[in-house]
């Protein structure tokens, strides 16, 4: 492994366009689960793939859904409007281009194929298929407390806390969209230094400069990164553009799913390819992903190696997954063979076993929307329980 070298990771706040529509998407799960427990409905049934696009003034939500007979297609499109509209107001947009209150809604949600539903539900002798065929990675690392990487943690880190500042009101000339950037120079394999930052941010004061920009954001960003990794020598990179006056969905049309690296790792780690968003968890894009990360993670955590990475792979409406693939970078204490072996052992990971260990069918997803899937707090509600370390003495035991 290389142990000198420079890596970058990009980050984007919850007002980003493509963010709004990652919110909006995980809304409608949340919605349906919700739904599901209000009329008696087994959350084991619920459906959703929801797309969701964004432009200027306007809202396009898309998909495939199951919800109790009981429940008029009329009362959803009216929940569904109404939630989309509370997310965008509670992001921050008001403006002349986008306005939660003003925006034209258009409901395209329709009844999933019969066809997939087929080799997704459980019936007779055979058990609950997977969603979707395709391959989903998890990663874990110890170069944060999170077992994140650290650009990627970093990047979020700057946008959550300067968003927290803006919903506060102590920076009311910021607005909801920006992106950050954090090139980070690794010495001995370790992250020792920023030698470049980026952050985007839109402003709602249409006669700041760049320079005016970074007055308001620095202090913010020297408080979210370690002191000893900032010198004079970092570059900034503030609104290299000159002016980010229009921005939302009104300055650039948004779309779910489109920040995939973003969401995970930061490119530190493989992709599948899958987005998480708007998917219910059957569809092993979403929790097949969770559950590698839940792997991975515990591998970490229970000192059997400093980097982790788990690869599954599913086909349509087969239970069983096809392949697991450990890697841990040479930086192991096991025997991968028998790690795979192990992991396969101490947990289900058929798409009904996935859901059930890491409770999956319950209203937890909107809030994974920005700020990344990985490296959360496992929260009281049941969200981010793919961040549990709770395998650690149970993978220790059996490669003892």
């Amino acid at each position: 492994m290389r142990k000198d070298y420079l890596f970058t990771s990009e980050s984007v706040s919850e007002g980003h366009p493509d963010k709004v529509c990652d919110r909006i998407s995980d809304e409608i799960v949340d919605l349906f689960f919700h739904v599901a427990e209000e009329e008696g409905y087994d959350p084991a049934l619920v459906r959703v793939a929801a797309e969701t696009l964004a432009t200027t003034n306007k809202l396009v939500v898309a998909g495939e859904v199951r919800a109790p007979d009981s429940v008029s297609k009329d009362k959803l499109r009216e929940r569904v409007e109404e939630l989309a509209r509370a997310a965008v107001k509670d992001i921050g947009y008001e403006q002349e281009g986008f306005h939660w209150q003003t925006l034209d809604f258009e409901y395209l949600l329709h009844p999933q194929s019969v066809d997939i539903a087929q080799g997704v539900d459980a019936s007779g002798n055979k058990d609950e298929g997977a969603g979707d065929q395709g391959i989903m990675f998890g990663y874990a690392c110890t170069e944060t407390p999170e077992l994140m990487p650290a650009p990627i943690h970093y990047a979020h880190q700057i946008l959550k806390r300067l968003a927290q500042a803006r919903h506060a009101g102590a920076e009311p000339k910021l607005g909801p969209d920006a992106k950050s950037q954090l090139t980070l120079r690794y010495a001995d394999g370790k992250p020792v230094e920023v030698t470049q930052i980026v952050v985007s941010h839109q402003h709602l004061d249409e006669s700041l400069s760049p320079d005016d920009v970074r007055a308001i954001i620095e202090p913010y960003v020297r408080e979210v990164l370690p002191e000893e990794w900032l010198s004079d020598a970092t570059v900034w990179h503030v609104n290299p553009t000159g002016k980010f006056y229009i921005g939302g969905p009104d300055g650039d049309c948004g779309l779910t799913g489109r920040k995939i690296i973003v969401d995970t790792y930061g490119g530190a780690a493989p992709h599948g390819g899958g987005a998480f968003s708007g998917k219910d968890p059957t569809k092993v894009d979403r929790s097949a992903a969770y559950a590698a990360r839940y792997l991975a993670k515990n591998v970490v955590a229970a000192g059997l190696a400093e980097k982790c990475t788990i690869q599954l792979s599913y086909a349509i409406g087969v239970a069983e997954p096809l392949s697991l693939y450990a890697d841990t970078h040479g930086t192991g204490e096991v025997d991968e063979a028998k790690l795979e072996s192990v992991l396969r052992e101490i947990m289900d990971l058929r798409p009904r076993g996935i859901r059930e260990h890491l409770k999956l069918n319950r209203a937890i997803y909107a809030r994974s929307a920005a700020y990344g899937h990985f490296g959360r707090q496992p929260d009281d509600e049941g969200g981010f329980s793919w961040e549990k370390t709770d395998l650690v003495d149970e993978l220790k035991s059996a490669l003892a």
